[in-house]
């Protein structure tokens, strides 16, 4: 009996000895090595960057010229006045549009430069004086009887970050200086509906993010034309010759896009980065039927079968596939001889003057003659030299639609100077500039919040380290972003936004957090069932018959007292 008792003693020490090992060590073990690694997110900021309320600011500067201010309002004019105006989107988004303006009289090197004979003149010689920073504009205010402007012209856009405005002085006469100035500000909010941004261009850039009301039909037009916006953009010029036998082509691409097209592209560096790159196609054809109209004496290309002709001449362009960039194509096609003059029709069944069509979000393709070269005594195939010139123009106008730069029409008494050479006006890329922060902004934003309610959702998918400082780097971005934006930095906004969508959209399309790489709970346990229930069965089970063997003793001991 003692002999068994001590077996019987030995073994229960064994039991738990192995219970405690398993329970101790091996559970904790193995929790801990096969627990989801998941860095930590700054989940507090990132659900504060849900509601996204944004609020810019603009600085603006309104100079009175002589004659446009009595020396007593001259005297009592204020220093700066600081206008809010309040839009709520939807219960997500708020707007806010700050304007800051202030207030002085010209200096006399200024009203020098305003005696110019032209507003051209004078709009040289003010930005000789003086750089507006990005985002500002100045707005020099002119008397009635100044003759710088035409008669039927009361606003002149210059092509920097100014404009004149004239005012009518004989008006003014027993005003008080308040109702002058707010008739001044009624004349200046015009002003920057037009040379900075407005609501229009702020909510095409949130078209992705809010739902746009049924009235947003100019819009909704703008924000689909354009291509969203992306670190960078591929461009490629195509030249498509059908029948090589009826023309040798020749076209100076890489003079026309050094003098057309990288003035622009240099102006646009703070958005973006470009690369540009050509090519010939033989033997390419449109891939619609052309028919010959008596009345425009030349073959038609009807607007509706436009849409055909992208689909079929898209196939053979070739594009750099290593890219992840936006591409943006540019096709001159030069039709033969048996189907020339080429002319593309509108809706209206009218002839388009400029030749060509664009595609939203694709590229444009020009039509180009050359049936002059036809003549009687003409050998095939026949030398053509195309003028770089026009092409260039009509695919300048294309590339400033598909890139976000709105042909904004000037309200009547408007006049708006040429952009010049670069083909963009400094207020033009401005206003660029606030689309693309806001747009920028809510992209990221949306992308880190759906990664965080994504992750939230699914407590397997592991969160590297690596995801985690994209992750922190976007929302710091973001929060930087938005500051600038409230401060009127203009251009650090921009590029603290750029920022934060490359590193939300890395974060967000990491491979590691393909949910496919993790098994779900149940195929966990039907994995670990079978490795453990062996284990610990026979655990179980001797544990149990230890606390019944304890039990059954202090019964026994109490029987004994009793």
């Amino acid at each position: 009996m003692a002999i068994a008792e001590v077996e019987k003693r030995r073994a229960q020490h064994a039991v738990l000895s192995i219970a405690a090992v398993v329970i101790l060590l091996g559970i904790p073990m193995w929790w801990r090595t096969t627990a989801t690694y998941r860095a930590w997110l700054p989940v507090a900021q990132i659900q504060e960057l849900a509601k996204l309320q944004l609020l810019l600011s603009a600085d603006i500067e309104v100079v009175f010229a002589r004659g446009t201010l009595t020396p007593e309002q001259q005297k009592k004019i204020p220093v700066t006045h600081t206008r809010d105006e309040e839009h709520a989107i939807d219960g997500g988004t708020s707007l806010t549009y700050r304007y800051e303006t202030r207030y002085r009289t010209a200096t006399i090197m200024e009203e020098d430069a305003m005696n110019q004979p032209t507003a051209a003149a004078t709009d040289l010689s003010l930005n000789t004086l003086s750089e507006s920073p990005c985002g500002s504009l100045v707005v020099y205010v002119i008397p009635k009887s100044s003759s710088l402007l035409p008669q039927d012209v009361d606003v002149y856009v210059g092509r920097r970050r100014t404009a004149l405005l004239r005012v009518d002085v004989e008006t003014k006469a027993g005003k008080t200086l308040d109702q002058v100035l707010a008739g001044v500000e009624s004349r200046v909010k015009k002003v920057l509906q037009v040379m900075s941004f407005n609501h229009g261009d702020i909510m095409a850039a949130l078209s992705d993010r809010v739902r746009l009301s049924p009235g947003s039909t100019q819009i909704k037009t703008d924000s689909v034309r354009a291509f969203k916006s992306s670190p960078g953009y591929e461009i490629t010029f195509s030249l498509l010759n059908p029948d090589p036998k009826s023309h040798r082509l020749y076209w100076d691409i890489e003079g026309a896009v050094r003098t057309y097209i990288q003035p622009l592209l240099s102006k646009l560096s703070p958005v973006a980065n470009f690369s540009v790159d050509s090519q010939i196609l033989h033997y390419a054809m449109l891939g619609v039927t052309s028919h010959f109209d008596g009345g425009y004496g030349a073959y038609t290309l009807s607007a509706d079968s436009l849409t055909h002709v992208i689909n079929l001449v898209e196939a053979r362009l070739v594009s750099n596939a290593a890219s992840s960039n936006p591409l943006l194509n540019f096709l001159l096609y030069v039709p033969d001889a048996q189907h020339s003059p080429l002319r593309i029709l509108d809706h209206q069944k009218r002839q388009v003057a400029s030749n060509a069509f664009h595609s939203p979000r694709w590229g444009g393709i020009m039509v180009y003659n050359v049936n002059g070269f036809y003549g009687p005594h003409a050998t095939f195939p026949v030398d053509v030299d195309i003028n770089m010139a026009e092409v260039m123009g009509v695919f300048l106008a294309q590339l400033r639609l598909l890139l976000g730069v709105q042909p904004s029409a000037p309200p009547e008494g408007f006049l708006m100077a040429p952009p010049g050479s670069s083909g963009l006006s400094d207020w033009e890329l401005d206003r660029l500039m606030w689309s693309r922060s806001v747009e920028n902004i809510a992209t990221a934003t949306t992308s880190i919040t759906s990664l965080a309610q994504l992750l939230d959702q699914i407590d397997n998918i592991v969160i590297n380290d690596n995801i985690a400082q994209q992750v922190s780097s976007a929302v710091a971005s973001l929060q930087l972003a938005a500051a600038e934006l409230e401060s009127g930095n203009l251009a650090f906004a921009l590029q603290y936004s750029k920022e934060a969508i490359l590193a939300s959209e890395q974060a967000f399309f990491d491979p590691s957090l393909l949910h496919l790489l993790y098994f779900p709970n149940d195929q966990k346990f039907a994995i670990y069932i079978p490795l453990f229930v062996p284990i610990t069965m026979p655990i179980l089970l001797s544990l149990l018959k230890i606390a019944s063997d304890a039990r059954q003793r202090r019964r026994d001991k109490q029987a004994k007292k009793d």
